[in-house]
């Protein structure tokens, strides 16, 4: 068999796949079907400084090949996942991140350092959120907010910083440019593109928030091309996400310049996808006489 382990600033993982943030919850309830063990990480739920109940519902709403949320980042707060989850996680056997979220860049710092001084394995930073000292625009869209914050979190964090990137851009290679001048160990794309459905009968928006974060397979092709854009610009590790649902995305994937990659929307249909991911994945190497699958990062062949 190939070997599936890669490194992504400094840290080990057994293999490419990581539970996506914001889908697997902190695993406790994936763990009833396979030891966690069996993914090489596992990106927690985003966590605020402060407890949040999130968005009221309706916060789900279903789209042709994929969905929309409005959850709004309904957890325990940065110190309930210190004392009582994260313990726990690591006992799992697999690279713990911690995903973090917030409105201002003094609540981004105060939980990088929180979570510089505990057990967890990397820091995955969302630039997603709105900046309410900025009029509520979000932190990743432009090149001079992200570097901003990027550097001012790495002055905090001491663990391994991953920026996760927003889509909504007009140039993912300057943004993910930015983010490797503020200090990102690597950067993870793409994060959800924003949506939105109406409810024809009752002519209002089907979520109450009107928008949300459209996920899962429609949104795989641009998730392929922004990875591609963004692996083209840096030189740390990329982690691709966007609708990664089969072993044949993940190898897709790799090819257009992953190091790692990172799966979510599709583990509401089928929990058991990374397994499945992972054979199809140890089956195409072998088949292709492929010693390690970080031979396939960026192998894509240009015309």
């Amino acid at each position: 068999m190939a070997d599936l382990q890669v490194k992504i600033a400094g840290i080990a993982f057994e293999n490419p796949l990581i539970a996506a943030s914001g889908t697997f919850g902190f695993g406790r309830e994936y763990q009833e079907f396979y030891p966690l063990s069996t993914l090489g990480g596992i990106s927690c739920k985003g966590i605020t400084l402060q407890e949040r109940p999130g968005n009221p519902p309706p916060r789900i709403a279903e789209t042709p090949s994929g969905m929309l949320n409005s959850v709004g980042l309904q957890n325990p707060g940065v110190d309930h996942f210190i004392e009582e989850d994260l313990p726990w996680l690591k006992q799992q056997g697999t690279v713990v991140i911690a995903n973090i979220a917030g409105n201002t860049q003094q609540d981004y710092c105060r939980m990088a350092e929180k979570l510089s001084e505990s057990d967890v394995d990397m820091v995955e930073l969302n630039i997603s959120c709105p900046n309410v000292k900025h009029g509520g625009v979000a932190f990743g869209t432009s090149c001079a907010s992200v570097e901003e914050i990027t550097v001012a979190v790495r002055k905090y964090c001491r663990k391994p910083l991953i920026v996760k990137l927003s889509p909504n851009v007009a140039d993912i290679g300057e943004i993910a440019a930015a983010a490797e001048a503020g200090g990102a160990d690597a950067i993870s794309l793409i994060n959800t593109l924003t949506g939105m459905r109406i409810d024809i009968r009752t002519r209002r928006p089907i979520l109450r928030n009107n928008t949300g974060g459209l996920s899962g397979p429609a949104v795989f092709p641009v998730a392929v091309r922004m990875v591609w854009q963004a692996a083209q610009r840096v030189k740390v590790p990329v982690i691709g996400l966007g609708g990664i649902s089969t072993w044949q995305d993940a190898v897709e994937m790799l090819l257009a310049g992953a190091s790692a990659l990172q799966i979510g929307t599709v583990l509401f249909t089928d929990p058991y996808a990374p397994i499945k991911i992972l054979d199809g994945l140890n089956r195409y190497l072998d088949e292709n006489h492929i010693a390690s699958v970080t031979e396939l990062t960026g192998a894509v062949c240009a015309y």
